[in-house]
């Protein structure tokens, strides 16, 4: 039999088994197993010869209460996918060899994070070189001769093994008190040790010691919740730029600027002057220019992400978008240096758009999608990038950079949303404060009966300037709010980016204000649909959407009964315990004791007399951005007025619930309070 023959052979038995009728599968509501059984997909990046899209799979795992990832390998023409790494423990950040021979990625199969490579064609993944802890932010340079990584160390060491020791010798010490004279002390869900992230390279073949291209007593790249990484080799690899934060208070500022090091060492040479947050430096590949994001206003993590270029031979600074009013995101460079694509936040979706070159001239490609991750192949014809809605989390997906054609490239959870039933998700506009638009999402309850009245859930999201996106959220997933029978709204109230940026600015030092209305116009409009029971109604939130929650708790008895996640009770004892100040006195104005009239006009626990609504209040003890305290003095104000309540506390997680054990205990709590008020 030629090779041929059976090929053909085996693709007609393929296609056979493909038009064979399946046997019909009954559905279901999605449950907690359901959710933490999807493969959540992620770091799409093409290979050099533009065959090959490798990609990362996390799983969470009730059994050990565990998360595992591994790297995958799918045709860019289209196939199917194939899985390169299975070790048990987490494979992450895969990133292609020049040549195309070999992926290098992070592991922890060894127990710390270290970097490894594997060839594509088959074989065994190996350690590149066991370096002292952990590492992180892998790249391989243009040429393939060094890769670029992140290490934590304390600022008087010049090598990693000096840290290494340092953290030796505290872990021998019984006394384990910390001494600090600054901010920032603690941070998110850890206490400063003293260390700096700096960036090292390393010859890819390892034949000598890492050398640190950041040494000194700042942060590199700075601390970041997402986004593109902020740091990038040049085309000839000579030169790495690099964004850093100039002022020595990181409590206190958001102002970063960028930065180029020799890749051989050396004294960094400062590009831009910028007051505000300058990130994200990518070189076009004919080494003219270097595109960034930049912000404009000091102080402010919510300003409009602008492109920026910067003209290596002259010094110059150019605007790109400075007329485009939306938050740029992901972006890659066109291999001709005369475009540059990129994703932005757009009404609730993320659109993929060109911008020229030095013109500024900007256009839609893919539009009315959530698209994230954004890659271009090396022919310049090709985009991939995630995908995802509320009725269906990430894949990897192909377009053609005209954005005529689309596609998915994998389906990894294709067996359990097959036997899902979903609820229908629909978008809706309202009348805010002030006559304006306001976009919203509801979701339908499965099994849904146009005849029926159900009880309604309303979701606040958090940041405050964040928005509710047209994307699978694991943490507040709204498909598995709306499985008991409920009708669940997502909001997307003052703050939320997307509609321009002034309608983001209009809620800061305004709290309770024009967003207030927003939401409860909002309320007005679902109450008033014929399907909705309008006196069964609840509302939950986290972060800013907690300290909503405890907002409506003391301005309306609309609610039958309110959650509140991580959320700010008290504005005066929340700053003097929360860890970037920068965030508070932008959005009060100041301080406690510079403007205390701003601070008590939005602080929910003076209204504690009004208090009625029974209410949910969870919080964890690792949570230093809206600290335990807060969720502590709500329950017990609570407790004290006689309100119906409970406190949930988790003494192992931080401002979000992420061990697959204590998840599921989270929502099993939540629909048990919803079902208590609402059923």
């Amino acid at each position: 039999m030629t090779k041929t023959f059976r090929r053909f052979c085996l693709l007609s038995a393929f296609i056979l088994v493909l038009s064979w009728p399946a046997p019909a599968q009954e559905t279901q509501p999605i449950t907690f197993d359901d959710l933490i059984a999807l493969g959540r997909v992620s770091d799409p990046q093409i290979s050099p010869d533009a065959r090959w899209v490798a990609y990362v799979v996390d799983y969470y795992l009730k059994a050990d209460n565990s998360r595992t990832s591994n790297l995958w390998l799918v045709p860019l023409a289209g196939g199917e996918p194939r899985q390169l790494t299975g070790s048990g423990k987490r494979d992450s950040r895969p990133r292609w060899s020049p040549d195309g021979s070999r992926i290098a990625f992070l592991s922890n199969r060894d127990g710390k994070w270290q970097l490894w490579t594997i060839p594509i064609d088959g074989g065994e993944a190996t350690k590149l070189v066991d370096l002292p802890g952990n590492v992180g932010g892998l790249l391989w340079s243009p040429d393939g001769h060094w890769l670029a990584f992140t290490a934590e160390v304390y600022p008087d060491c010049t090598n990693l093994d000096c840290t290494a020791k340092h953290d030796a010798e505290k872990a021998k010490s019984q006394v384990k008190a910390q001494l600090y004279d600054k901010l920032l002390y603690r941070h998110w869900d850890s206490w400063s040790e003293g260390k700096r992230s700096h960036v090292f390279v390393i010859a890819a073949d390892a034949s000598g010691p890492p050398r640190d291209l950041t040494p000194g007593d700042h942060d590199v790249p700075p601390f970041s919740l997402g986004g593109p990484d902020d740091y990038d080799f040049s085309p000839d690899s000579q030169e790495l730029c690099f964004a850093r934060i100039v002022d020595p208070d990181k409590a206190l500022s958001t102002n970063s600027d960028l930065w180029v090091v020799p890749v051989t060492g050396g004294e960094p040479k400062r590009l831009t002057q910028n007051p505000a947050w300058d990130g994200s430096p990518r070189y076009s590949p004919d080494g003219r220019w270097i595109a960034f994001r930049a912000q404009a206003r000091a102080g402010f993590e919510a300003d409009r992400f602008r492109l920026k270029l910067y003209e290596r031979a002259t010094g110059k600074i150019l605007p790109l978008t400075e007329n485009f009013d939306h938050w740029v995101m992901d972006f890659v460079w066109a291999a001709d240096s005369r475009t540059i694509y990129f994703t932005a936040s757009v009404k609730a979706q993320s659109p993929i758009f060109a911008v020229s070159v030095p013109e500024g001239q900007v256009r839609e490609l893919l539009g009315a999608s959530y698209n994230q991750s954004l890659q271009l192949s090396p022919d310049g014809q090709t985009f991939v990038f995630t995908r995802q809605s509320l009725s269906h989390p990430a894949e990897v997906w192909r377009a053609s950079v005209t954005g005529s054609l689309s596609s998915p490239l994998t389906h990894t959870n294709h067996a359990i949303l097959h036997r899902l039933k979903l609820g229908q998700v629909e978008e809706f506009y309202f009348t805010g404060a002030g006559g304006t638009k306001v976009q919203s999402w509801l979701i339908k309850p499965p099994d849904f009966d146009p005849q029926k009245k159900y009880p309604a859930v309303f979701l606040i999201h958090g940041g405050p300037q964040s928005t509710w996106g047209d994307n699978f959220h694991y943490r507040w997933n709204a498909q598995l709010f709306a499985a008991p029978g409920y009708v669940v709204a997502l909001i997307n109230p003052r703050g939320s980016p997307g509609w321009g940026q002034q309608f983001v600015d209009e809620i800061s030092n305004d709290w309770g204000g024009k967003v207030y209305e927003d939401l409860m116009k909002g309320v007005d409009y679902v109450a008033a649909l014929p399907y909705v029971d309008s006196s069964r109604l609840c509302a939950a939130g986290g972060s800013y959407g907690g300290y909503m929650a405890n907002w409506l708790a003391g301005h309306t008895e609309r609610f039958r009964c309110l959650i509140s996640h991580a959320g700010v009770f008290d504005l005066v004892s929340e700053y003097g315990a929360t860890e970037e100040l920068w965030f508070p006195e932008w959005e009060f104005r100041g301080t406690p004791w510079t403007n205390p009239e701003s601070y008590a006009k939005w602080s929910p626990h003076n209204f504690v007399q009004n208090f009625r609504t029974p209410m949910l209040v969870i919080h964890g003890l690792l949570d230093y951005r809206v600290p335990l305290e807060q969720g502590l003095a709500l329950f017990t104000s609570l407790q004290r007025q006689k309100i119906p309540s409970k406190l949930l506390y988790f003494p192992d997680e931080g401002h979000w619930v992420l061990k697959p054990l204590n998840a599921e205990l989270w929502w099993k709590t939540v629909h048990d309070w919803l079902a208590t008020y609402l059923k």
